[in-house]
């Protein structure tokens, strides 16, 4: 895997963000929907991957109660397939872990069979479905809850 990090994602991330969202999503979300997120969201955490100083992913949390949900996640296409994605689900891990929650939840597509490979690799389940979830096409969403603990081990 490339050298890569992951932080906390700023307002200046944002151009990048939306770019990667657009080339992610038939329905991406607005630049103005990421900063109302960052800005006003209290619950609201968002993180970026980073290779080489250029933002190449992104993945938003809400922190609900003693639980978390990925509210949303992308890579870049040129950087997919090349561990992105599974960096940035383990750095989310560990953040939530550094503020004692244990419980993280999604939804995927089932047709998004690379998102499912990897959410299992990391021990996410799936516990049920949410029909026509998505509204670009109304495909049902499978709802995927895993939960973690704390130990020496880094993602």
């Amino acid at each position: 895997m490339e050298s890569a990090i992951v932080r906390k994602m700023e307002l200046s991330d944002i151009d990048s963000v939306v770019d990667i969202e657009k080339r992610s999503f038939p329905m991406p979300w607005t630049r103005g929907a990421f900063i109302s997120e960052l800005r006003r969201n209290k619950l609201a955490r968002y993180y970026v991957v980073e290779v080489g100083g250029r933002v190449v992913g992104y993945a938003g949390l809400w922190l609900v109660m003693n639980e978390a949900h990925i509210t949303n996640i992308a890579i870049h296409p040129k950087y997919r397939g090349r561990g992105m994605g599974k960096k940035l689900v383990g750095g989310l891990i560990e953040e939530i872990l550094k503020i004692n929650i244990y419980r993280i939840t999604l939804e995927v597509r089932p047709s998004n069979t690379a998102a499912l490979a990897l959410y299992k690799k990391f021990g996410f389940v799936p516990c049920g479905i949410r029909p026509e979830y998505y509204r670009d096409n109304n495909e049902d969403a499978i709802i995927m809850w895993g939960e973690f603990i704390k130990n020496d081990n880094k993602f």
